[in-house]
């Protein structure tokens, strides 16, 4: 006796206009994202971009490791006498100086997908507003302060001993990456004025120098002519070095905290404005 078995097979079911039509009346839609989910969205976006070209963290590891080797071993015996003292006022100027200087690529990042029209997808999008332009810089915390830990590595090899602690170097990298996100609106705002990614560099390479060369990072402003001294005396790099070198060494100075603290607010302030507006109407 034979068993004959049948075998069925479902057909994917395909809802008519009508039932869809009713679902979506009944307004039962996911409630809009908010500010800091779309914002750390956006945040893992540039991470993924890492990920996909880790090539783009050369200039947070190759980068500072050049320049604590060449100015400690340039420099050192001429200023200081011995490139292990020397190091000790350096190493910390020198990391304001590389994360400073690597805030410019949030801004050629900006450019690259404001040419390749990713950006006209963004703002169709029911999402907080800012939350491209904040994803880009959550992303860039990142690499700052792998650049500050790279430096910070290689500095205690070389014979750096901060007499902070564990605290003071914790704080004194924060105190950097927290200004550095405030100094990247500034790149942000040039990313969407400028017409190509070279142009961006330009632009940033013309404000940074001047910053980061004309201020405290290799040698004591006392040194300096009287006019050169002014500038340095209030150049917002400066007041973070100082900052940092005092909280790394364990005797940090709250006007200088105080005055990083004001500049972070104004360049926020200032240039999240303007870059939101040049963001609304691009």
């Amino acid at each position: 006796m034979s068993t004959t078995t049948h075998e069925t097979t479902a057909s994917p079911y395909v809802p008519s206009a009508e039932t869809l039509s009713t679902v979506l009346a009944r307004g039962d839609r996911p409630a809009r994202p908010g500010a800091l989910s779309t914002s750390i969205t956006f945040g893992w976006r540039a991470m993924l971009k890492i990920k996909h070209v880790p090539e783009q963290l050369f200039d947070v590891t190759i980068f500072p490791v050049m320049m604590v080797l060449m100015f400690t071993y340039l420099f050192g015996g001429a200023l200081a006498g011995s490139t292990k003292e020397y190091l000790q006022f350096l190493l910390p100027g020198i990391m304001v100086m590389s994360v400073v200087m690597t805030t410019m690529y949030t801004g050629v990042a900006v450019n690259i997908d404001i040419e390749k029209g990713v950006f006209d997808r963004f703002r169709t999008l029911p999402i907080w507003r800012p939350s491209p332009m904040v994803g880009y810089l959550l992303g860039d915390m990142f690499r700052y302060t792998m650049a500050s830990i790279v430096i910070l590595v290689l500095g205690l090899i070389l014979g750096f001993r901060p007499d902070g602690g564990p605290i003071g170097v914790v704080a004194g990298i924060a105190v950097l990456v927290a200004f550095s996100f405030a100094f990247s609106w500034i790149w942000t705002m040039v990313g969407l004025l400028m017409r190509g990614e070279k142009a961006v560099m330009s632009v940033s390479m013309f404000v940074l120098f001047p910053l980061t060369f004309l201020s405290n990072v290799f040698v004591n402003p006392n040194t300096m002519p009287g006019w050169l001294q002014a500038f340095v005396d209030v150049n917002p790099v400066t007041q973070v070095v100082d900052s940092v070198r005092g909280l790394m060494a364990g005797d940090a100075d709250g006007g200088e905290l105080m005055w990083v603290l004001v500049w972070g607010i104004v360049l926020v302030a200032a240039f999240g404005t303007v870059t939101m507006r040049l963001y609304n109407r691009k």
